[in-house]
C-alpha cells in the first residue's frame, strides 16, 4: 500500500491488513504493522516520532511515505457546573467542538463528539444547524476527540470516559462509513476497547440509514432527536422531516430494535406553547407504543435569533407526568454547559 507520486495517503485510513502488505512489501517483519497500528488507535500517537519501538530509519521512511493529519486543541472552556467543552482545529483549517459532561455522583463522564464540520439540516432551534456542512469528519478526527477528551477528564476528574454521544456539531448517519469506522476503532480491542453499549449514535432522522446501522449492526445505542410527534410540528422545526415521515421514521426504528432488541431513546426538547401540552405529550405516548423506548426530555438552550422559548419548569413537569403515568421511561435531563454555549444545540464555535 504505497502513496502515490504527488500526494501522501494519510496512515489512519488504512487498515491492518494494508499496514501489513506495506511492512512486508518493503522487506519489514509483519509485527511493524501491528506496532504502529497499536500506537495510531490504542495509544493515540500523534506523530511518527512517537512511535519509540520503531527505528529511527523507520520513523523517517514513515514521515516520506505517509501523510499524519492530526487536530489540535484551539480553546477550552470550562462551565460552572464542570462541563468541559473544547474547540479543535482540524489540520486543514475548520474548527469542530466537542464536549465533556462529567456526572460524578453517577460516576459517568460523556464526550459529545462531532461528526461534520457544520451541518445541513437547517434544525431551526440549533445553532450548528444554521452553519454550511463544509465536509464530513473522518474516522481518526472523531476518534481524535474521544481519545483527547478521554486525556483531559483524567486530568480534571482522575477518572476516564464512561460514555461517548454522537451528538455533537452534524449528523452522524450523513457521516455515515467514517462514524461506523470510529465506532469499530473505539470498541475494538486494538482500540479503546470501550464496551460498544457505552456509545451512542443520535439522529435527526434519516430512515434508509437507520435501516442500514441495523443491517451493519454495530450494538451501540441509538437516538432519535425528536422534538414533535406531529408531522406538522416536526416539519416546521425540522426540514429533515419533509423527506422523513414520522410513519417512515417509527418503521425504520421498528426495523432497528427487532435487529439490536435495544431500547430507543426519543430526545425531546421542549419548547414553550409549542410541542409541550398535555395534547403534545398524549401523540409522543402514541409513538411510544411500537416498541421499548425512553423519552429523554431536554430544556431549550436558547439561541439568537430563534423564534423560541424554554418551556415553563411545571409544563415539563406535567408532560413528564403525563408519560410517567402511561408507563413510559421518561428523564428530564437539565441541560449543562449552558453558560460556556456548551449545551444541547448551542455548539457553534463560539
Amino acid at each position: 500500500m504505497k502513496s502515490t507520486k504527488n500526494a501522501k495517503i494519510d496512515v489512519r485510513q488504512l487498515s491492518l491488513e494494508q499496514l501489513t502488505e506495506y511492512f512486508l512489501g518493503m522487506g519489514e517483519k509483519k509485527f511493524r504493522a501491528k506496532q504502529v497500528y497499536e500506537w495510531l488507535w490504542k495509544k493515540g500517537a500523534r506523530s511518527f516520532a512517537a512511535m519509540t519501538n520503531l527505528s529511527k530509519d523507520l520513523r523517517t521512511k514513515l514521515e516520506a511515505e505517509f501523510d499524519f493529519p492530526v487536530m489540535s486543541l484551539d480553546l477550552t472552556q470550562r462551565s460552572n457546573d464542570g462541563t468541559i467543552k473544547s474547540r479543535f482545529r482540524l489540520h486543514d483549517g475548520p474548527l469542530i467542538e466537542a464536549v465533556l459532561i462529567p456526572v460524578p455522583e453517577k460516576d459517568r463522564y460523556t464526550v459529545c463528539v462531532s461528526s461534520q464540520v457544520g451541518c445541513s439540516l437547517a434544525c431551526t432551534f440549533c445553532a450548528t444547524g444554521r452553519m454550511d456542512r463544509v465536509r464530513n469528519l473522518t474516522a481518526g478526527e472523531i476518534y481524535d476527540q474521544v481519545f483527547l477528551v478521554n486525556e483531559q477528564c483524567l486530568e480534571a476528574y482522575d477518572h476516564p470516559l464512561t460514555n461517548v454521544v454522537y451528538m455533537g456539531m452534524g449528523e452522524p448517519l450523513l457521516a455515515y462509513k467514517p462514524v461506523l469506522e470510529s465506532i469499530v476503532k473505539l470498541t475494538h480491542h486494538t482500540g479503546l476497547d470501550m464496551a460498544p453499549r457505552r456509545l451512542t449514535v443520535s439522529t435527526a432522522g434519516i430512515a434508509k440509514m437507520i435501516k442500514k446501522l441495523a443491517d451493519d449492526n454495530p450494538k451501540v445505542n441509538l437516538a432519535l432527536s425528536l422534538h414533535a410527534a406531529d408531522d406538522t410540528k416536526r416539519n416546521e422545526i425540522m426540514p429533515i422531516n419533509e423527506s422523513n415521515k414520522l410513519e417512515v421514521l417509527m418503521d425504520a426504528l421498528a426495523y432497528y430494535y427487532a435487529a439490536s432488541k435495544k431500547r430507543i431513546s426519543y430526545e425531546y426538547i421542549t419548547f414553550q406553547n409549542f410541542n409541550d401540552s398535555l395534547e403534545d405529550a398524549e401523540q409522543l405516548y402514541q409513538l411510544c407504543r411500537r416498541f421499548p423506548v425512553m423519552v429523554n426530555i431536554i430544556e431549550y438552550n436558547p439561541i439568537d435569533n430563534a423564534p423560541f422559548l424554554k418551556s415553563a419548569e411545571h409544563r415539563i413537569d406535567d408532560f413528564a407526568t403525563y408519560l410517567r403515568d402511561r408507563g413510559v421511561m421518561v428523564t428530564v435531563r437539565r441541560s449543562r454547559g449552558k453558560d460556556i454555549d456548551a449545551a444541547c444545540g448551542q455548539l457553534a464555535n463560539k
